[in-house]
């Protein structure tokens, strides 16, 4: 007896003879299936082929949900299949039996990941498809029940459409530091990104960045614009309590440099040259002051003794230079290069000819807010990670330099901007210079990158040493593998790898070898 007979025997509900078409069309039962003769049977092909007919509409998916109850479900799927032709039958006859059961097969067509588990089919396809085959049957199934009679005025839904139907929310605020680095969360609402996935942005400044922690921690923002290591500080409780961050996607790659008061244009040459200077850091927890401290131990000074490092909000880097309280500064470009818009500094060196590929900044959000709204938050981090390619568009780099000049935004002259986006820049030094990867916004989060980051945070005390678990730190913090699975639905090629070897100036970061890295720097530079 198969599976069907046995789950229809007894009941008087699967013998309606006068059961109207369940798809809600105008043609008879019978007559249903004509219009999925020919389709494929295997199920990957079928959904595939169901989506782009526009199948898996809006429409169709509320229909599911309005049949409540349990058995009139199973009683139009036993319905539709028992009319079906014996090769289909007996497809999601098996199918049902895989799947443990109706109600399991239900959950892939009408559960709460309905719309999501659509996109994983398509996007997984062929490369996990065991992982998915009962659910994508039994949705494609069901789903084409119940559109068929809507098939004459349906359109082919984009995946921007079947990616908002879900959202928890829609009205979010973000927060962010007017830099450049910030340009992907700003960009999505100059360009219009947010709006194409449903969402409705609130953009909030915030004047430094203990405010965005701070922030964060009350619960205030919905997501943030934060320095990379910060999640990994704040997760851990350093410097704040301890409360888990996740990093979704980094926002860009270089994009610093290192800035000098023009009264000392004729005595810095190099690392140790900085003796005695007081010098500006967004944060403790940032790649800038890792970054300084990288370069000034490499010319055998010691960070915390032989400099003062301070710590400055990135907009009063320019005044604190003018004004003679700082020497030099480690900064977002912009800050670099405003320094020379004013006459003020002269940049001695790109944060890229340090480390070629470094990460700055990153989107981020509380892991008790991505449990919330998880798929909000996967919408959102893809509006992210469209704008950064959009940005690293050079097509598009002078219309966002005048778009984000604007002062609710990053409040800076166009022609700064747009010197750092394009890597065409003079230095205060009156040389001109053409780098076209000044700044780029890869939103690739390498977990090599937390652990180079972890490995540092013990290196001059910022974090216990008996807390870096560099492999746990960097699977919880960084995720890695949702960027990549957002990335290709975006159609873009991600890498499939989630560490690299990193290849600094002065040495290489291996982050199979990360606990003997430490220990390694010390013996090379004395500190």
């Amino acid at each position: 007896m198969s599976t069907l007979t046995e789950l229809s025997n007894g009941n008087s509900l699967y013998s309606l003879d006068s059961l109207f078409c369940p798809c809600g069309g105008s043609h008879a039962v019978d007559d249903h299936w004509k219009y999925v003769e020919g389709m494929p049977e295997d199920p990957v092909d079928l959904i595939d082929d169901l989506i782009k007919m526009g199948h898996y509409s809006d429409d169709a998916l509320e229909f599911g949900k309005a049949l409540t109850h349990a058995g009139y479900k199973k009683a139009l799927l036993l319905r539709m299949i028992n009319q079906a032709p014996p090769e289909q039958r007996d497809l999601c006859n098996e199918l049902i039996k895989l799947a443990g059961g109706l109600d399991e097969a239900f959950a892939a067509a009408f559960g709460p990941n309905a719309t999501e588990f659509f996109s994983d089919a398509i996007r997984l396809g062929k490369f996990r498809r065991r992982d998915f085959l009962i659910r994508v049957a039994a949705a494609a199934a069901v789903v084409t029940m119940a559109s068929c009679g809507n098939n004459n005025n349906q359109q082919a839904q984009t995946s921007t459409n079947a990616n908002t139907a879900n959202l928890e929310k829609k009205d979010l605020t973000i927060g962010f530091i007017p830099i450049v680095c910030s340009l992907p969360i700003v960009v999505s609402e100059t360009a219009g990104i947010y709006q194409k996935y449903g969402l409705n942005v609130t953009l909030k400044k915030m004047p430094n960045w203990a405010a965005v922690r701070e922030s964060a921690i009350a619960g205030e923002l919905d997501a943030y614009h934060m320095l990379s290591p910060m999640p990994i500080a704040i997760s851990m409780g350093l410097g704040s309590s301890a409360f888990p961050i996740r990093l979704a996607s980094i926002e860009n790659i270089n994009g610093q440099s290192i800035a000098v008061a023009m009264k000392h244009r004729d005595r810095i040459k190099g690392p140790a040259d900085f003796k005695g200077m007081t010098i500006g850091v967004p944060f403790p927890y940032s790649m800038h002051n890792l970054l300084i401290r990288y370069y000034l131990a490499s010319g055998g000074l010691n960070p915390d003794q032989d400099v003062k490092i301070e710590i400055v909000p990135p907009p009063d880097s320019v005044a604190k230079m003018a004004a003679g309280q700082i020497d030099a500064f480690l900064m977002p470009d912009n800050f670099g290069q405003r320094a020379i818009f004013e006459k003020v500094g002269f940049i001695h060196m790109l944060t890229k000819d340090l480390w070629n590929g470094h990460p700055c900044c990153a989107f981020a959000a509380s892991q008790k807010w991505i449990d919330q709204h998880p798929n909000t938050f996967r919408t959102v981090n893809k509006a992210i990670i469209e704008a950064a390619a959009y940005s690293n568009d050079p097509n598009n780099k002078e219309r966002i330099a005048k778009e984000t000049s604007e002062r609710k935004y990053l409040n800076q002259p166009e022609q700064v901007i747009a010197a750092v986006l394009t890597g065409k820049f003079e230095n205060g030094l009156g040389q001109n210079f053409d780098v076209p990867d000044r700044i780029v916004f890869d939103p690739y989060p390498w977990q090599s990158f937390a652990k180079w980051i972890s490995s540092q945070m013990v290196r001059w005390d910022l974090m216990p040493e008996d807390k870096a678990k560099f492999q746990d730190i960097a699977n919880q913090v960084y995720l890695t593998d949702l960027a990549r699975e957002l990335a290709k639905e975006l159609g873009q090629n991600p890498p499939s790898e989630a560490t690299r070897v990193e290849k600094l100036k002065f040495d290489t970061f291996d982050p199979a070898k990360v606990d003997t890295y430490v220990a390694e720097q010390v013996k090379q530079f004395g500190v």
